[in-house]
């Protein structure tokens, strides 16, 4: 099995978008639902005291109808039209968030009925496929059986959110399936005997027998809090510890002090390196990157993590200077601090935005009113089929605090 199968879970950000499609798909639009619900039902949702309220509630609306399919299916037009467990994560995370119980239910639906890992016909564990598409033969359905652990978090964090939300225990018993099985699959033992989170499995991602490939982004320590009040049977709190490990001993592989997209451990040393060159995983602050600014913040909001709040101000810290003297960040860095591209991202100002809010409200106010408000329009940001941007814009926008806090807490 190659270590590089989860390489384009969000990065296919270059294909035209296809207004049709052809009659072997089971794709036409995406129109979700039955439409009856309207964006004053979702504003009703928020508290009156959430910033840019009607926004949130336009773009999530106008998310459900262009991206997710009647059948609960969301699609992103810039991959082949194609479905990953990411994607089917983040609609249900959003839909708890915004209290929207229907466009849950269809996606977790989809998801479990399609994403199935299988072997000989048989399902093997209660994770998800990372990715479903047409395959070589002009067929739809799973074209990696594969697992992403960020995508399994994601939808194992919303099914417990759920079903406290909704009082749905069968979405609670569900969520303590996928734990067990996320817990055997996706956990390694490394450095010092210490407990990490992989990738996906470990014939994907243990590259030889002292070396780990690791992804920060992935880590959810926020998740893994929440985790240890269902399972208790696991140390999922230990986790947490070697979260912010990895994250912090990593981050000096940049000369700037950003998090990468990827890096390996010396399970032997413990040590921190880039991947080789020849990988097609790189070592560089990028679009995965990104999402450990506001993974770390749901941490501080959540849980007042001191330990968050130190990281996302610590290691920001080159970015807010780049800001401050440009007003402008570049998409990626590499290692030497050095910009690699000249355009820049939606996606990095909605997570930094969520970052900053917690420890540079003043740089916060200007990445809102600069770089996310003037790049929406009519329910999107930046176009019409920039799928990844759309779940991260939005994500980074809302305010942790709309969680009420008892969701957050085992019921006494």
């Amino acid at each position: 099995m190659s270590m590089i199968f989860l390489i384009a879970c969000h990065s296919g950000y270059s294909v035209k978008y296809r207004e049709t499609s052809d009659d072997s798909t089971p794709v036409t639009k995406a129109m979700p639902i039955d439409g009856s619900e309207s964006v004053s039902v979702f504003v009703a949702a928020l508290p009156k005291s959430t910033p840019n309220r009607e926004l949130l509630a336009q773009s999530w609306e106008t998310y459900r109808r262009r991206f997710i399919q009647g059948d609960g299916r969301v699609i992103d037009y810039e991959a082949g039209d194609r479905s990953t467990s990411e994607g089917q994560a983040y609609a249900m995370l959003r839909a708890v968030l915004i209290d929207d119980a229907a466009t849950f239910a269809l996606t977790l639906n989809w998801g479990e009925n399609n994403l199935q890992r299988q072997t000989n016909g048989k399902r093997t564990d209660k994770l998800w496929a990372w990715q479903w598409g047409r395959n070589a033969d002009g067929k739809w359905g799973a074209i990696d059986s594969n697992f992403a652990s960020d995508g399994d978090i994601d939808t194992i964090t919303a099914l417990i959110l759920a079903s406290r939300r909704w009082n749905r225990p069968e979405y609670l018993d569900l969520a303590k399936a996928k734990l067990q099985d996320l817990w055997n699959l996706s956990i390694i033992v490394g450095h010092g005997g210490k407990l990490y989170l992989l990738p996906g499995p470990a014939a994907a991602f243990v590259g030889n027998a002292s070396t780990v490939y690791l992804n920060p982004s992935y880590f959810a320590p926020y998740a893994f809090r929440l985790f240890a009040q269902v399972d208790p049977q696991h140390d999922w709190l230990s986790l947490v510890n070697t979260s912010y490990e990895v994250l912090e001993k990593s981050a000096p592989l940049s000369a700037v002090g950003l998090p990468s997209d990827w890096v390996a451990q010396d399970t032997k040393t413990g040590k921190y390196q880039p991947l080789p060159q020849t990988s097609q995983l790189q070592t560089l602050y990028g679009f995965d990157a990104y999402r450990v600014w506001w993974r770390l913040s749901l941490d501080v909001a959540w849980f007042n993590s001191p330990q968050a709040r130190r990281y996302l101000q610590t290691y920001s810290r080159y970015l807010q200077k780049v800001w401050r003297e440009r007003s402008r960040l570049p998409a990626r860095i590499d290692l030497q601090g050095k910009e690699l591209v000249g355009y820049e991202a939606t996606a990095q100002y909605a997570m930094l935005y969520a970052a900053w809010e917690l420890v540079e409200p003043r740089l916060a106010k200007e990445l809102l009113e600069k770089k996310l408000l003037p790049q929406y329009k009519q329910g999107i940001w930046d176009d019409k089929s920039a799928y990844y941007t759309q779940n991260l814009a939005w994500l980074g926008m809302l305010p942790p605090s709309v969680v009420p806090q008892q969701l957050l807490k085992v019921k006494p």
